[in-house]
């Protein structure tokens, strides 16, 4: 009987052994450490958050030490994405159009899990050309940073809704690419007529250049309620470290709200990164005006990133239609915003 009873205690401390070693294991999945986080960005004031809190650690003290951040500095969406697909990195700030083309590329592996900013870029025209309608474009050249950009794929839509297509589909307006230092040159010099930029370089050309407003940040489309920066991540990333996204986004929601509610302030953080990663400051007028026509935001604007992708179906930067159905996943932003007592985004 005494065998027994030993027997049965035995079991019961090993069943004890089980359950904690599982517990341990689970634990141990769901509370990352020691992981290198990548985070991709652009030296530039669509990305914000990322600059500010790079500069002030924020997102490092969030991880915490046994989660080092490591940030890659970008300069074009496409080189962004190329790294993203290769696993060179895990989140990213970018804008949609890339964010589109690299969900499409890699079959809904990359997806888009917050906003980052809305609107801020412009239509100009040459210093001695006045344009007063956007039909008044035809026959026109245009420049846009990138083709299949957010600017292009804006450029588009505006052209359509106003009875208009380029040279390429048939239509009167042609459109070029170039680098935004060399659009400025190209509109100086007028080989060019317009151009659809992202601040600060429209406000740039409007004080070195002498540029024309066509239409303003709010008037290229829906109000300036489109993205014009969003995050990204891998979706293996986000399933092995919720945790870690978590931690992200919870501290991009506050650098979010820091910035709109000290405007002053988050604009001397930022010129100071721009400094520091370019050697090239702005001047305050035109950081000014640039942060005027930008709206710093967490919201992706679903429904602007959705027309991005119609337009480029189009336009032909996609050959088909992706399956849209995991393009967002806004499930930890959404568990963060309803703690924090703010609305949800659906």
């Amino acid at each position: 009987m005494y065998h027994i009873k030993v027997l049965k205690t035995l079991s019961v401390i090993s069943l004890l052994f089980v359950i904690i070693a599982f517990t341990t294991a689970c634990n141990a999945k769901t509370q990352s450490k020691n992981t290198a986080v990548r985070i991709g960005f652009f030296p530039n004031i669509t990305h914000s958050q990322a600059l500010i809190g790079k500069a002030q650690d924020q997102f490092q003290k969030a991880l915490g030490e046994k989660n080092k951040i490591e940030w890659k500095q970008f300069n074009a969406g496409p080189a962004e994405i190329e790294a993203m697909l290769s696993g060179q990195i895990d989140i990213g700030y970018i804008g949609p159009g890339p964010a589109i083309n690299g969900y499409a590329r890699s079959k809904g592996e990359i997806q888009i899990i917050a906003g980052a900013a809305d609107a801020g870029a412009i239509l100009i025209s040459r210093k001695d050309l006045k344009i007063n309608s956007v039909k008044e474009l035809s026959g026109k050249k245009i420049a846009i940073p990138q083709f299949g950009n957010t600017q292009d794929l804006c450029l588009r839509a505006i052209l359509k809704k106003n009875g208009l297509k380029d040279t390429t589909k048939g239509g009167t307006v042609e459109i070029v690419q170039a680098e935004n230092p060399d659009i400025e040159v190209l509109l100086d010099r007028g080989e060019i007529d317009a151009a659809l930029v992202p601040e600060p370089w429209g406000s740039r050309m409007i004080k070195e250049v002498n540029a024309n407003v066509v239409l303003d940040y709010d008037r290229i489309l829906n109000s300036g309620n489109y993205a014009t920066a969003v995050v990204i991540a891998r979706k293996e990333f986000i399933k092995e470290h919720p945790d870690i996204v978590e931690k992200f986004l919870k501290t991009h929601v506050e650098l979010t709200d820091f910035i709109n509610n000290n405007k002053d302030k988050a604009k001397e953080i930022v010129n100071n990164q721009l400094n520091e990663l370019t050697k090239k400051p702005l001047s305050e007028d035109v950081l000014t005006s640039s942060f005027n026509r930008l709206k710093i935001t967490y919201d992706p604007e679903r429904n602007s990133v959705i027309d991005f992708v119609n337009i480029s179906l189009e336009t032909g930067f996609l050959k088909q239609k992706p399956d849209l159905k995991e393009l967002f996943n806004l499930d930890i932003l959404n568990k963060i915003l309803n703690e924090e007592g703010k609305q949800q985004i659906k």
